[in-house]
Protein backbone atom coordinates (compact mmCIF):
# COMPACT_ATOMS: atom_id res chain seq x y z
CA UNK A 1 0.00 0.00 0.00
CA UNK A 2 1.29 3.47 -0.80
CA UNK A 3 2.14 6.01 1.88
CA UNK A 4 -0.66 8.55 2.30
CA UNK A 5 -0.32 11.68 4.43
CA UNK A 6 -2.80 14.16 2.93
CA UNK A 7 -6.38 14.48 1.83
CA UNK A 8 -6.91 17.23 -0.74
CA UNK A 9 -10.45 18.50 -1.26
CA UNK A 10 -11.60 19.70 -4.68
CA UNK A 11 -14.75 20.87 -6.41
CA UNK A 12 -15.64 19.86 -9.96
CA UNK A 13 -16.03 23.56 -10.92
CA UNK A 14 -19.44 22.76 -12.38
CA UNK A 15 -22.57 24.91 -11.98
CA UNK A 16 -24.61 24.70 -8.81
CA UNK A 17 -27.39 22.13 -8.95
CA UNK A 18 -26.14 20.27 -12.04
CA UNK A 19 -25.14 16.70 -11.35
CA UNK A 20 -22.19 15.05 -13.04
CA UNK A 21 -20.95 11.49 -12.67
CA UNK A 22 -17.63 9.76 -12.13
CA UNK A 23 -17.86 8.49 -15.71
CA UNK A 24 -18.32 12.01 -17.08
CA UNK A 25 -15.36 13.33 -15.08
CA UNK A 26 -13.31 10.30 -16.13
CA UNK A 27 -14.10 11.19 -19.76
CA UNK A 28 -12.95 14.80 -19.20
CA UNK A 29 -9.71 13.59 -17.63
CA UNK A 30 -8.94 10.73 -20.03
CA UNK A 31 -10.13 12.18 -23.34
CA UNK A 32 -9.72 15.86 -22.48
CA UNK A 33 -6.44 15.77 -20.56
CA UNK A 34 -4.92 12.53 -21.85
CA UNK A 35 -4.66 11.01 -18.37
CA UNK A 36 -4.89 7.27 -17.71
CA UNK A 37 -7.97 7.59 -15.45
CA UNK A 38 -10.05 10.03 -13.44
CA UNK A 39 -7.76 12.12 -11.25
CA UNK A 40 -9.82 11.90 -8.03
CA UNK A 41 -10.10 8.95 -5.68
CA UNK A 42 -13.63 9.88 -4.57
CA UNK A 43 -16.45 11.99 -5.99
CA UNK A 44 -19.41 13.18 -3.92
CA UNK A 45 -22.63 13.65 -5.87
CA UNK A 46 -25.31 16.26 -5.08
CA UNK A 47 -27.36 13.67 -3.19
CA UNK A 48 -24.41 12.94 -0.88
CA UNK A 49 -23.59 9.57 -2.35
CA UNK A 50 -19.86 8.84 -2.44
CA UNK A 51 -18.44 7.21 -5.57
CA UNK A 52 -15.01 5.68 -6.08
CA UNK A 53 -12.92 7.15 -8.88
CA UNK A 54 -9.29 6.10 -9.10
CA UNK A 55 -8.36 3.26 -6.73
CA UNK A 56 -6.59 4.38 -3.53
CA UNK A 57 -3.72 2.07 -4.40
CA UNK A 58 -2.91 4.32 -7.38
CA UNK A 59 -1.44 7.81 -7.24
CA UNK A 60 -4.06 10.39 -8.18
CA UNK A 61 -3.89 13.23 -10.69
CA UNK A 62 -5.57 16.06 -8.84
CA UNK A 63 -2.96 18.42 -7.38
CA UNK A 64 0.30 19.06 -9.21
CA UNK A 65 3.30 18.18 -7.07
CA UNK A 66 1.13 16.70 -4.28
CA UNK A 67 -0.37 13.56 -5.81
CA UNK A 68 2.08 10.94 -4.58
CA UNK A 69 1.08 10.96 -0.90
CA UNK A 70 -2.47 12.20 -1.13
CA UNK A 71 -6.08 11.22 -1.61
CA UNK A 72 -8.15 13.45 -3.89
CA UNK A 73 -11.79 14.02 -2.99
CA UNK A 74 -14.03 16.04 -5.30
CA UNK A 75 -17.56 17.27 -4.68
CA UNK A 76 -19.82 18.11 -7.61
CA UNK A 77 -20.32 21.86 -7.89
CA UNK A 78 -18.21 24.75 -6.71
CA UNK A 79 -19.36 27.53 -9.02
CA UNK A 80 -22.56 29.54 -9.17
CA UNK A 81 -25.52 28.51 -11.31
CA UNK A 82 -24.85 31.34 -13.78
CA UNK A 83 -22.53 30.71 -16.68
CA UNK A 84 -20.03 33.15 -15.17
CA UNK A 85 -18.36 30.36 -13.15
CA UNK A 86 -17.82 32.41 -9.98
CA UNK A 87 -16.41 30.30 -7.17
CA UNK A 88 -19.13 29.53 -4.65
CA UNK A 89 -19.66 26.96 -1.93
CA UNK A 90 -22.52 25.10 -3.59
CA UNK A 91 -22.37 21.96 -1.46
CA UNK A 92 -25.75 20.54 -0.60
CA UNK A 93 -26.42 19.58 3.02
CA UNK A 94 -26.04 15.95 1.93
CA UNK A 95 -22.63 16.66 0.38
CA UNK A 96 -21.44 18.37 3.56
CA UNK A 97 -22.47 15.39 5.67
CA UNK A 98 -20.92 12.91 3.22
CA UNK A 99 -17.66 14.85 2.98
CA UNK A 100 -17.32 15.01 6.75
CA UNK A 101 -18.07 11.27 7.08
CA UNK A 102 -15.61 10.34 4.33
CA UNK A 103 -12.83 12.49 5.80
CA UNK A 104 -13.48 11.14 9.30
CA UNK A 105 -13.44 7.56 7.98
CA UNK A 106 -10.14 8.13 6.17
CA UNK A 107 -8.67 9.73 9.31
CA UNK A 108 -9.58 6.51 11.12
CA UNK A 109 -7.54 4.52 8.60
CA UNK A 110 -4.70 7.04 8.33
CA UNK A 111 -4.50 8.73 11.78
CA UNK A 112 -1.56 10.96 10.81
CA UNK A 113 -3.31 12.39 7.73
CA UNK A 114 -3.85 16.13 7.25
CA UNK A 115 -6.73 17.69 5.31
CA UNK A 116 -6.29 20.52 2.79
CA UNK A 117 -8.10 22.44 0.11
CA UNK A 118 -6.69 22.42 -3.42
CA UNK A 119 -6.29 26.20 -3.07
CA UNK A 120 -3.61 25.67 -0.41
CA UNK A 121 -1.30 24.27 -3.10
CA UNK A 122 -2.45 26.06 -6.24
CA UNK A 123 -3.59 29.55 -7.18
CA UNK A 124 -7.22 28.45 -7.52
CA UNK A 125 -10.47 29.03 -5.64
CA UNK A 126 -11.08 25.27 -5.53
CA UNK A 127 -12.79 23.88 -3.46
CA UNK A 128 -14.69 27.16 -2.97
CA UNK A 129 -14.80 26.93 0.83
CA UNK A 130 -12.24 27.13 3.66
CA UNK A 131 -11.23 23.55 4.37
CA UNK A 132 -9.09 24.50 7.39
CA UNK A 133 -12.02 26.23 9.11
CA UNK A 134 -14.54 23.51 8.36
CA UNK A 135 -12.68 20.21 8.31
Amino acid sequence: MRYINKIIIHCSATPEGRNFTVDEIRDWHVNGNGWSDIGYHYVIYLDGSVHVGRPLSKVGAHCKGRNRGSIGICYIGGVDADDVKRAEDTRTPEQKIALRALVDGLKGIYPHITVHGHNEFSNKACPSFDVQTEL
